[in-house]
């Protein structure tokens, strides 16, 4: 994620803006950036958790809508660069004024995305745990 953030702000607004921003918002840029790994992470596990016990479709677990807002908020002022070709103004002067709240917005999304598949992991680990014996995998 974070190497998609530097690539699409640079080549929309240069180097020295993208370090610019990454240096006055770093702590959220991270934060964003690692709440969406862990998201992922817990997908992956769970999607590989099913697979492997035969799984009966029963459990749902999709954060692609949670993990897509957190982007869109995450990224949605630099749309402030875009948007004037649309001839949009008024929304360049709220994105650009609300782009910290935008950032939280963001980090609200993905702290919801990680407990909706946590608590889909823990359901799934307790289901399983009940009807059989937990496996030892050999590495």
């Amino acid at each position: 994620m974070l190497a998609l953030y530097f690539s699409v702000l640079t080549l929309v607004s240069g180097w020295s803006f993208t370090l610019s921003q990454f240096t006055d918002f770093w702590y959220f840029i991270v934060s964003l950036a690692i709440g969406f790994g862990i998201q992922i992470a817990l997908y992956s596990y769970l999607r590989n958790a099913i697979h492997h016990r035969d799984g009966s479709g029963k459990v749902v677990a999709v954060s692609g809508s949670t993990s897509t807002a957190a982007m869109i908020s995450c990224c949605a002022h630099y749309l402030a660069n875009i948007v004037p070709a649309l001839g949009a103004a008024g929304v360049i002067t709220l994105v650009a004024q609300y782009q910290v709240e935008l950032f939280w917005v963001g980090l609200a999304a993905n702290g919801a995305g990680i407990l909706y598949i946590g608590n889909k992991v823990l359901k799934f680990s307790a289901a399983h745990v009940r009807r059989e014996p937990p496996t030892v995998v050999q590495v």
